[in-house]
């Protein structure tokens, strides 16, 4: 398939603003206190408000209510969302599939903003309207070049009345060329290929320096003295933007895990066991867990990290067994 110009494509890419991208998609559930319990046992939200029916109906709310962030969980599509042959094409589809024939194949989001005008309570049946608001010129990111694509989703109740709305943009670009791949065409034989390269910016550039320097850091408000991880410019607790940094002793145990069988992505050896752990000072770190079979972990076991080669170009901290 012959490519457009970079014209003849902005110029198609124009055309998608402002189009919806399909009829409206009804939540194949109404809101029901089974999944408020289900994503408040998942998310740690302890408010009565959400699954005690007495304190519900003493609150302001008189019943009880959903937790606002859920409010894209009820329209989300199961399993078949793994299919991306599944569903109907619609038009953002469409506008993915013309940037995918054109080089830009590869896909990350970017930014999520959610605005609630009111609680959803059980009974409530919701659906969302999404419209595509803006795809930006070409732009060149530290991933690659490509282009940016807003789309705003406006949820609405069995009456037909707004409750909330959600922006969301995605980056579909085509990634930079990886070192194994420069390497291959410079040599003429077949490199084996590398993980991809993890994003260094303002906020967490000096997280990864420390990975070269074989430290694992974390940061520290110096407002509060609150642990925090992963980097972020602002406290949690306290609001302060003054922070430093601190060396963990990388010693843990492990909260949670999961074995990944597939999909495979060159420069990954599977199974990897893909674990959070709780560090000894507070704060709890994703990573991968080695030095063992998968079939040996377990969630309590205590692990320590280490700072490791993981390929001929990707140094990352990973959890063995202690």
């Amino acid at each position: 398939m012959s490519r457009e110009s970079r014209e003849e494509l902005e110029a198609r890419l124009a055309g998608y603003v402002g189009r919806t991208t399909g009829p409206p998609q009804l939540a194949p559930d109404a809101v029901n206190e089974a999944m408020i319990r289900h994503w408040c046992d998942a998310m740690g939200d302890s408010n009565p408000v959400y699954t005690d029916t007495a304190a519900a109906a003493a609150s302001v709310h008189g019943q009880l209510v959903a937790p606002p962030t859920m409010m894209q969980a009820w329209v989300l599509r199961g399993i078949e969302m793994a299919d991306p042959e599944a569903g109907t094409p619609n038009e953002q589809t469409n506008l993915h599939g013309l940037l995918t024939d054109n080089g830009y194949p590869s896909v990350v989001a970017t930014n999520c903003e959610q605005g609630y005008t009111r609680y959803l309570a059980p009974g409530d049946r919701v659906s969302v309207t999404t419209t595509i608001e803006a795809v930006s010129e070409q732009k060149a990111t530290a991933l690659g070049i490509g282009y940016f694509i807003d789309t705003r989703e406006v949820y609405t109740d069995q009456k037909g009345e707004e409750v909330g709305w959600m922006t969301f943009r995605v980056l579909k670009f085509q990634a930079h060329e990886q070192p194994a791949v420069a390497e291959e065409k410079a040599s003429g034989e077949a490199a084996k290929p590398t993980r991809m390269a993890a994003p260094r910016g303002r906020d967490n550039g000096w997280w990864w320096e420390g990975v070269d320097r074989g430290q694992l850091l974390l940061q520290r408000c110096t407002g509060c003295q609150t642990l925090r991880h992963p980097p972020r410019p602002m406290c949690g607790q306290c609001r302060s933007l003054e922070w430093e940094e601190t060396v963990s002793t990388g010693k843990g145990t492990v909260y949670s895990y999961v074995v990944l069988h597939y999909p495979k992505f060159p420069g990954y050896e599977y199974p990897i066991v893909c674990a959070l752990v709780d560090l000894e000072e507070g704060v709890r770190m994703m990573s991968n867990v080695t030095g063992c079979e998968p079939g040996q972990v377990a969630i309590g076991m205590t692990v320590e990290a280490s700072v490791e080669m993981v390929d001929a170009a990707t140094k990352l901290p990973v959890f063995r067994p202690a």
